[in-house]
């Protein structure tokens, strides 16, 4: 019973997998042309960003991204102060990548609310940026949305 039964199972597999042509091939053997990949997808960052997890609407974080540098921000509502001067890039060719901005140190060394870090860590996930943001000993992930 029991090499009857693996009779069928084997007989089973081959029916399945054996007696059809892979997709690429038609009934003549003739090769079709493969289906067409899907086109990367080219994400443009330069513009105005926003951040979407405030805590407080008079008060956060906002960012412009041109011409390969991002400035970002805080906001409040009779003043602007620099957190972040560094390099990003303008578009890429995947909807999530991260990257190392470099920090303009000479221009954040000025403003008394701006990051001290040399580098900054960003990803881009399916339209958000997002960072961490830590300030007076506490740590925040802010996600940026274009405006």
């Amino acid at each position: 019973m029991t090499k009857k039964l693996l009779a069928v199972a084997f007989i089973s597999l081959i029916a399945l997998t054996g007696c059809t042509a892979p997709a690429s091939e038609s009934s003549a053997g003739n090769t079709e042309s493969p289906a067409e990949e899907a086109q990367p997808i080219t994400v443009n960052l330069d513009g105005e960003w926003e951040q979407s997890n405030k805590n407080d609407e008079n008060n956060y974080q906002a960012a412009t991204i041109q011409d390969g540098a991002i400035t970002v921000n805080w906001v409040a509502p009779d003043a602007k102060s620099i957190y972040w001067v560094g390099n990003a890039p303008v578009t890429a060719d995947s909807e999530n990548f991260t990257w190392t901005s470099e920090g303009d140190i000479e221009t954040m060394s000025t403003a008394l609310l701006a990051s001290q870090d040399s580098t900054k860590e960003f990803s881009y996930d399916n339209g958000v940026i997002s960072y961490e943001v830590t300030a007076m000993g506490t740590t925040i992930t802010v996600r940026l949305e274009k405006k």
